[in-house]
């Protein structure tokens, strides 16, 4: 604890505030816990050395595991407590300081230095296809994977039957949720239909649901059938 109270670098805001005391080959040192999702390695820091309070080698595992946006954003923080609540624990829970944390003087940070996990990339994807109405096989294009893969060729790019896969399992889940929402919602639904002839000339029919939800109109596609030839 004595030691503790000259530790004023924001840097221990993304290490366990107690280290582990060890000792190897007789020489004592303190074991610094990352804080990062399933980040299980230690930064060590022997006693008996000059260099015993320095954060070097803690940045340098901030910087590749945590990123390096994440890292300056600590160090422009005010104090330990915006950096450990606004930045380490946004990132934490969002993957990215986009959502707590603006960059001051500059407006808010768009993107992150992290790469994506591959988690994150699938769901990226489906968001992306779905809402500007990609082609699954998109993936497979030769100028879409130079965008995607130039200065990082390891870059995980799913395949269009994984992307077909996550795509049905989210159409499942977001209708479970609707399904529950209208369900054991307590005021009125209204529904409307609407009919059209695609381009090829095939003619379909959508259902909808129409609803107020915390005083924001919301409206739900229930079903699209294709009208059968008479």
């Amino acid at each position: 604890e004595r030691l503790m109270k000259d530790w004023i670098s924001l840097v221990y805001t993304f290490f366990n505030p107690k280290p582990c005391i060890v000792i190897i080959e007789g020489r004592r040192a303190h074991e610094f816990k990352c804080f990062g999702k399933s980040c299980k390695a230690t930064v060590r820091r022997y006693l008996d050395k000059k260099d015993a309070r320095s954060t070097g080698n803690m940045r340098k595992h901030v910087r590749a595991c945590w990123g390096e946006d994440v890292l300056m954003a600590a160090d422009n923080a005010k104090d330990a407590n915006e950096a450990r609540t606004k930045i380490v624990r946004g990132f934490l829970r969002n993957g990215s300081i986009t959502a707590s944390f603006e960059r001051k003087g500059k407006g808010q940070v768009a993107y992150s230095h992290r790469q994506h996990t591959r988690a994150e990339t699938r769901a990226e994807i489906v968001k992306w296809v779905a809402e500007s109405l990609r082609p699954f096989e998109i993936v497979k294009d030769q100028g879409f994977q130079s965008l995607m893969k130039t200065g990082r060729p390891e870059y995980y790019l799913p395949s269009p039957s994984t992307i077909t896969q996550d795509v049905r399992v989210v159409f499942v889940r977001t209708h479970e949720c609707i399904a529950k929402m209208t369900k054991e919602y307590a005021g009125k639904l209204n529904f409307t239909m609407d009919g059209w002839t695609a381009t090829n000339h095939r003619a379909f029919i959508t259902f909808l649901v129409h609803l107020e939800h915390n005083g924001v109109l919301l409206s739900f596609p229930l079903d699209i059938v294709e009208v059968p030839k008479v």
